[in-house]
């Protein structure tokens, strides 16, 4: 009787380690897969239109999103010097599940809040490698509260805002160099 205890308790076990799998923050694109080019539409050489996004996993106690986009291989991936931010996006509502190509201003979830790119501008800035190969860090983090208006805030001014408030966080990376 032991023994079946022990099994029977075993299956429940393994039967909800699918469940929480799905459960686990995840963020990709129809446009490309991880690792994968990033299609010239959505760079500077296209139409400079973001890209679609999709999220699921959002974790119970999700206050709000974070979306934030940027190129650690400025300007040189061989010699790089700086972090490139090309979009950032703050307080997405958690009941959110992605964003649509070419997503304008006004089209955002209700009560998303936009921080300034490295252009000194709020919205998306595609792709636009001066030199090879680079990599476009998506990264989606899930936080315990709303940021509030922050007033338009640089990366390093998000950053502190989140700092300990992040629940989960999930990444794609796409690619892209001039041709």
């Amino acid at each position: 009787m032991k023994r079946l205890f022990v099994v029977v308790v075993a299956l429940a076990v393994l039967a909800a380690v699918p469940a929480a799998r799905e459960n686990k923050l995840t963020l990709r694109s129809p446009a490309f897969s991880s690792g994968g080019e990033i299609p010239r539409r959505f760079t500077c050489q296209g139409a400079n239109v973001s890209p679609p996004l999709a999220w699921s996993g959002v974790p119970a106690g999700t206050k709000s999103l974070v979306l934030i986009v940027e190129d650690p291989d400025a300007p040189d991936p061989r010699r790089p010097k700086l972090v490139w931010k090309h979009w950032l996006l703050y307080d997405i509502p958690p009941s959110a599940t992605g964003l649509p190509e070419g997503v304008a201003a006004g089209k955002l979830p209700p009560g998303t809040r936009q921080g300034l790119n490295s252009w000194k501008k709020t919205g998306y800035g595609g792709p636009c490698p001066p030199l090879g190969r680079h990599r476009y860090f998506h990264r989606l983090f899930a936080l315990d509260k709303v940021l509030g208006d922050l007033q338009k805030p640089d990366r390093g001014k998000l950053a502190a805002a989140m700092q300990g408030h992040i629940l989960a966080r999930a990444e794609l990376v796409g690619t892209y160099q001039k041709r």
